[in-house]
């Protein structure tokens, strides 16, 4: 992977084959030979950025390690989603993930072929491996019990190699300014709640309200600094939007993408967050204390020291971080027909999640 040898090509009119053969020959895929042709096609359904895939055609012969198809991540088109991932540091997350830690996670995600970024503008470029056949879960449509266990089983790949690593401090796009976030938090989403509930109010059924009321006249209980010793790298937004499933033998079972809110934090909300996003009411209520076992004990496997109750005390807390999301991101991002679908969805199903496991009494206890 390289980075900071071409300039940046931040919209696909400057990904052309000139570029490319760039910014694959710094990769090292090339090996002397040119990209002659690049066909442009939108990709995905993303808010905060905007994907293409790129058919590749090359001028002369060129090494086995050339990519017939790669996918680009470029910055959003539409200036509030822009932004917004400016003043989240969205696409920094993104390029640093892949530059400084993803090659020594055992999760399976795209390689990176390029990454740069100018932190101060958001201008940046991600050339990715195209994972073709695999095709993106659909939050929408929600996933089956058995495509679960594949999703959530891959989440110790993420967890378990940095828990409780106080290393994680070192890097300020992941760690962040706690008390900032917090202050953050507390001053902003009160009024993001209020206006979900405006925009939305002819569609919010009851238990949105009941649930997010306790939420967002709580958040101090639910922003208050946990265990460091279960912090561990999280995705953050790990939802079927986010995952690529590759039913083919010899395939790839599930690659995880969408980097843009990964953090430092408490592992078993990745697991609550998919659980709840992913599955509808009567399939997550058969079967999620199995996944949060298997989780847990692809954990203890791992070597990690963690308590199963502290692991379903950390999983029930971690419900609301999806409700958290559905409502701050729908106000944050540009809006589209899509787009409520899914953040309606995702706090309709979250919000029960929450309330299904009493964690309204987390918040409110003492």
């Amino acid at each position: 992977m390289t980075s900071g040898r071409v300039p940046i090509a931040e919209t696909p009119d400057a990904l052309t084959p000139g570029w490319l053969t760039d910014a694959l020959s710094h990769a090292g895929l090339l090996d002397g030979g040119r990209v002659a042709g690049a066909e442009l096609r939108p990709l995905g359904t993303g808010q905060m950025c905007d994907s293409v895939r790129i058919a590749l055609t090359y001028d002369g012969p060129v090494p086995d390690t050339a990519p017939a198809t790669l996918v680009a991540k470029l910055p959003a088109a539409d200036p509030t989603s822009r932004g917004t991932a400016l003043s989240l540091r969205s696409y920094e997350k993104e390029v640093r993930f892949y530059q400084h830690l993803a090659p020594h996670l055992p999760i399976r995600t795209p390689a990176a072929y390029h990454a740069d970024i100018d932190v101060t503008t958001a201008a940046f470029v991600l050339l990715l491996e195209d994972m073709a056949p695999a095709t993106q879960g659909d939050q929408l449509a929600g996933c089956t019990p058995d495509e679960a266990v594949v999703a959530t089983r891959e989440l110790v790949g993420l967890h378990a190699p940095r828990w409780g690593d106080p290393g994680l401090a070192h890097f300020d796009w992941l760690a962040g300014d706690p008390e900032q976030a917090r202050a953050l938090v507390a001053a902003l989403l009160p009024s993001l709640w209020d206006g979900f509930r405006q925009r939305y109010a002819a569609d919010i059924p009851a238990h949105v309200h009941q649930a997010g009321d306790v939420l967002f006249s709580h958040l101090d209980a639910y922003m208050k600094p946990q265990d460091p010793g279960t912090r561990t790298i999280v995705h953050g937004d790990y939802r079927l939007d986010n995952l690529l499933f590759d039913p083919t033998p010899g395939g790839t079972p599930l690659a995880v993408v969408d980097w843009q809110t990964c953090a430092a934090g408490t592992g078993a909300s990745d697991v609550a967050y998919f659980v709840g996003a992913g599955l509808d009411e009567h399939d997550r209520r058969a079967v999620e204390d199995d996944l949060v076992r298997g989780y847990h004990d692809g954990l203890v496997a791992a070597g990690v020291d963690y308590d199963w109750d502290r692991c379903w005390h950390d999983y029930r807390r971690g419900t609301w971080a999806g409700l958290l999301m559905a409502v701050g991101a729908s106000m944050m991002v540009e809006r589209t027909d899509r787009g409520d679908r899914m953040f309606l969805t995702m706090a309709a199903r979250h919000a029960r999640h929450a309330l299904d496991l009493e964690a309204p009494d987390l918040l409110t206890a003492g």
